[in-house]
């Protein structure tokens, strides 16, 4: 028979094991434990009584409160629906500088044009709509086919050289590649591409500026403008700032001479209703407030 041993620091019995001298203790159960112990299974009395809970076949057991998640659930959503069309039919029906004007319904704007955006735009202009290279920033207020509301919209509904038939249609030509311009041409149209928004270039190399202005003003005002400002009926961009859709460098702006350009964004009117294409407008107009 095992005698009883006593931990003579703690008055704790032993177990009688013993590792490397460590004898172990028979500590017994903190009181609490039982506390929490016996206040789950009262909670779970209480609950299976109150609350649906055992299944039951097809069906389950209901509970004394008669509470119903999916039907709370499908209330929910009922009532969101209801608020959702009085403000999208808002929306709809009033001018943009009429939404613009009412607090409550720009904030519906920026709830949902976000979520909107996010889902179907971010993935070529970010998710703050600052673009990249190839895609344009939608902050910047530089836009290739107009920036006010109507001129959005219509960008939005057919898309460039998308799949719509009344698709906005642009092309910058490969002056290099398709031998349309020698390099040194190239060379001079660079350079006084370059000038328009680079004072050190322009003090540097007038006579090339000057050969690459008429070499411009022959083979590219015609979409950019005689003032490089860019045309906004041809998508054709503003060359004197400093927003670059490729790359405003030296081997950028080359690279784009000599293979040319073609941009490419979606037709949304088959997948966007028209009002949530009016939410991404008015988005997008209070979106480049924030913008450089």
């Amino acid at each position: 028979m095992a005698i009883e041993e006593r931990d003579p620091h703690t008055g704790y019995l032993t177990t009688g094991h013993e590792w490397n001298g460590i004898t172990e203790l028979n500590t017994p159960v903190p009181r609490i434990v039982y506390l929490f112990l016996i206040s789950a299974v009262l909670f779970s009395l209480v609950y299976w009584v109150l609350m649906p809970t055992w299944p039951l076949g097809t069906t389950f057991t209901k509970g004394l409160l008669g509470f119903d998640q999916g039907a709370a659930v499908s209330q929910s959503l009922k009532e969101a629906a209801v608020d959702r069309a009085t403000w999208a039919k808002r929306i709809e029906k009033e001018s943009y500088a009429q939404v613009q004007g009412d607090p409550y319904l720009m904030e519906t704007v920026r709830t949902t044009g976000r979520v909107l955006f996010g889902d179907n735009c971010a993935p070529c202009h970010g998710r703050e709509g600052r673009g990249g290279k190839g895609f344009p920033s939608l902050t910047a207020n530089r836009w290739l086919w107009g920036g006010s509301p109507e001129a959005l919209a219509e960008t939005i509904r057919v898309g460039v050289n998308s799949a719509h038939p009344d698709r906005r249609v642009s092309q910058m030509p490969a002056f290099g590649r398709d031998g349309m311009l020698e390099r040194p041409d190239m060379e001079n149209v660079l350079t006084y591409v370059l000038s328009l928004s680079d004072m050190a270039t322009s003090a540097a190399s007038p006579g090339k500026i000057a050969a690459g202005k008429a070499l411009f003003a022959d083979n590219c005002a015609s979409c950019h403008g005689a003032d490089a400002r860019g045309k906004t009926d041809a998508g054709a961009p503003d060359l004197t700032d400093a927003v670059w859709l490729y790359g405003g460098d030296a081997n950028s702006i080359y690279t784009t001479l000599w293979g040319g350009r073609q941009g490419h964004m979606p037709t949304w009117e088959s997948r966007l209703s028209p009002v949530d294409r009016k939410i991404l407008v008015l988005y997008l107009i209070d979106l480049r407030k924030d913008g450089p």
